[in-house]
């Protein structure tokens, strides 16, 4: 008997100039508010404005928030720990585009 193995990936498209509130990132992430702000206060994330009722997040804020969120349920990282591996993953995609220059 031949398995087969089914594989789903969800993906968003999301603009760079799009700007969410923290609500809307909250939902889009599938990430609680709380840790949301927890991450902007360890500077995982940047949003403009100054205080989370005003906050605005770029496209790019989802992408992290999503990678964030994977790296809090999936390895169980804590906030000082997901920020860590952020800063390392910014850090290797640098060097791979050094890379490809040369």
């Amino acid at each position: 008997m031949t398995k087969i193995n089914t594989t789903w990936i969800e993906a968003s498209v999301v603009e760079n100039e799009v700007h969410m509130s923290i609500v809307e990132l909250s939902h889009a992430s599938r990430t609680p508010q709380e840790l949301i702000m927890s991450w902007v206060s360890e500077g995982v994330l940047s949003p403009v404005g100054s205080s989370p009722e005003d906050w605005r997040f770029s496209g790019d804020s989802l992408k992290r928030a999503k990678t964030a969120a994977h790296l809090t349920h999936d390895l169980e990282l804590n906030v000082p720990g997901v920020a860590l591996a952020l800063d390392l993953l910014d850090e290797i995609a640098q060097l791979r585009a050094r890379l490809e220059l040369k």
